[in-house]
């Protein structure tokens, strides 16, 4: 959505029902975000200031933000000066991104105060500046003082607007004015406050696809009827080309009050925490893939060795050839030696290092040979090892590719903090997110909300990570319950609560096993196999990794993948 100055006009002539407001609270949240609280009519508002180079707004809120313990040096100035005074005005600049808000109040000896807020939402440029009664600059978010700047925004400095070399459309006397200043150029760059994403909706809603002097006639009219209507609020928000991902201001006849300010309230909020979650997911997932190319690496390492092993029986049949015929070869140095081979009945030619005589080659053979069985020996165990960090590793990442909040991504990253392999990678952020704990947790100090569907009156469990699976599998369920695992498959564990009555017949079973083969890295599969055993059958060894488990007398259901 372009929060161009269209929408800021709309949004600011919504607020001009704030006029009159009390301010009574100041917050700053983060580094761009400002909370003012407001107080009319025996109802208190929120309104949000927001200067994200991306994310740039300002609306009314109901999604308040947690607060700093310590407030920020700015947040401190805007309470020293802000709090106890009303709104006075609301103006936004000649559909620039600009919002200018006075407030009025008395001081200590009655005597008239004003305040003056500059709301500049420009991208990257984004500010928030308090003024004087002089239009002197008490403070500002950020402050900007470059040599080569035309303006300096820091205090005790007269403050200036921006300057631009764009015209204002609200003073077009008629369309051939505006057809003379757009002929040759597009609107966008010729006018102030008009995007192009909303010019591109309008030709799309006007049905132009040709550009010529009837239909820019045609928008020229279009865009005057849109501005019209703000002072009206009648104006609406429209998915852009019927996504909703995107929106843009249409005609609309009546709206409720503040409806835009919502209608932006919620769609930021949305935005913002599908940003924030995208953003911790693939920080964390990037480490995890980090690890797991490091191990295929290790793993690649490993085979190599391994290969190199099987050579061990060749220097042992060697060894044993020369010390076989010791009695009969000259002992003298030589390149090679052909003798024998008493397992084969076949000559077999035998390279030696002439540097030494046949008997040390002997011995340096036998040497080989040992050195190849003892590393085989150590080079199994790594492997076996290896993999075992490899089954685990994939498994954090299927978690995470699953994931659909950020209480989740932070429940995979408070297990792999844990984890030797993720430790000193993981302390990169302490941050933990506080996950609410379910009614099913029995131990409260675990967080455990797995998902929960009901089929035919029987509850089945399905666990969303490593550890919830290990909580949902060997401490809540019982061992009357029944377990179930797609089979080879990294997937959730999941527990089919027993019923005192009546058993689970097959068609019950078959509808859990497509959900947990849903659950699964095979999800997107058409034929997939899902164990099911009693929980008392599923065992965890010492040692292992969170989410393994070993178990028997399993029964297995091939299934498709069903969406609960």
């Amino acid at each position: 959505m372009a929060f161009d100055g269209i929408v800021t006009t709309a949004i600011a002539s919504e607020l001009q029902q704030l006029i009159g407001a009390r301010i009574d609270k100041v917050y700053q949240p983060d580094k761009n975000t400002i909370l003012l609280g407001c107080y009319v009519n025996r109802t208190n508002y929120l309104l949000t200031i927001c200067t994200d180079a991306n994310n740039y707004r300002i609306h009314l809120t109901t999604h308040p933000k947690p607060n700093p313990k310590v407030a920020p040096n700015f947040c401190m100035v805007l309470r020293k000066h802000l709090l106890g005074l009303s709104i006075k005005n609301i103006t936004t600049n000649h559909l620039e991104r600009l919002v200018v808000i006075d407030f009025e109040g008395f001081d200590d000896v009655d005597d008239v105060i004003t305040k003056r807020l500059i709301i500049e939402l420009m991208g990257k440029h984004c500010n928030i500046i308090l003024l004087d009664e002089q239009n002197i600059i008490l403070d500002s978010l950020r402050h900007i003082h470059q040599e080569n700047s035309d303006r300096t925004i820091i205090p005790h400095t007269k403050y200036s607007f921006p300057s631009t070399t764009k015209y204002n459309f609200l003073t077009c006397p008629d369309f051939q004015d505006f057809y003379k200043k757009v002929a040759d150029s597009s609107i966008d760059s010729v006018f102030n406050g008009i995007s192009k994403s909303f010019l591109d909706a309008s030709l799309l809603f006007l049905g132009i696809k040709v550009r010529n002097e009837t239909t820019l006639k045609q928008l020229y009219h279009y865009l005057h009827e849109i501005i019209d209507r703000i002072h009206d609020n009648r104006l609406d928000f429209q998915p852009l080309d019927g996504k909703k991902k995107d929106y843009v201001l249409v005609k609309s006849e009546s709206t409720s009050p503040f409806h835009l300010n919502y209608f932006l309230d919620d769609f930021y909020t949305e935005k913002e925490a599908s940003e924030k979650f995208k953003t911790y997911r693939d920080s964390i997932l990037r480490m995890i893939l980090e690890q797991l190319k490091k191990y295929k690496k290790r793993l690649l390492h490993i085979d190599e060795k391994l290969q190199s092993c099987n050579d061990k029986e060749k220097y042992q049949l060697y060894g044993e050839l020369i010390t076989a015929n010791l009695y009969q070869i000259k002992n003298e140095n030589q390149k090679e030696l052909i003798l024998d081979n008493y397992y084969t009945n076949q000559k077999i030619v035998i390279p030696l290092d002439d540097k030494y005589p046949p008997s040390i080659n002997a011995k340096q053979f036998f040497k080989k040979y040992h050195k190849l069985k003892n590393t085989l020996t150590i080079v199994s165990m790594q492997k076996e090892e290896t993999l075992k960090e490899l089954t685990y590793i994939e498994s954090i990442v299927y978690e995470l590719e699953n994931c659909s909040t950020v209480e989740e991504v932070s429940e995979i990253f408070q297990e792999i903090s844990e984890h030797v392999i993720f430790k000193e990678k993981a302390k990169f952020d302490k941050k933990r997110t506080k996950t609410k704990k379910s009614s099913f947790t029995k131990n409260k100090t675990v967080s455990f909300n797995p998902l929960k569907y009901t089929i035919d009156e029987y509850t089945l469990l399905v666990g969303r990570n490593n550890k919830e699976n290990d909580y949902l599998t060997f401490k809540y369920a019982k061992k009357t319950d029944l377990w179930l695992h797609t089979k080879d498959i990294h997937g959730s564990h999941a527990i089919l609560l027993s019923s005192p009555k009546t058993s689970p017949n097959s068609t019950i079973l078959t509808k859990c096993a497509q959900i947990v083969a849903y659950h699964s890295k095979a999800k997107n599969s058409s034929h997939v196999p899902v164990d099911i055993c009693g929980v008392n059958y599923v065992k965890k060894p010492n040692g292992a990794k969170p989410g393994m488990v070993i178990y028997s007398h399993q029964k297995t259901l091939w299934v498709e993948p069903k969406q609960p």
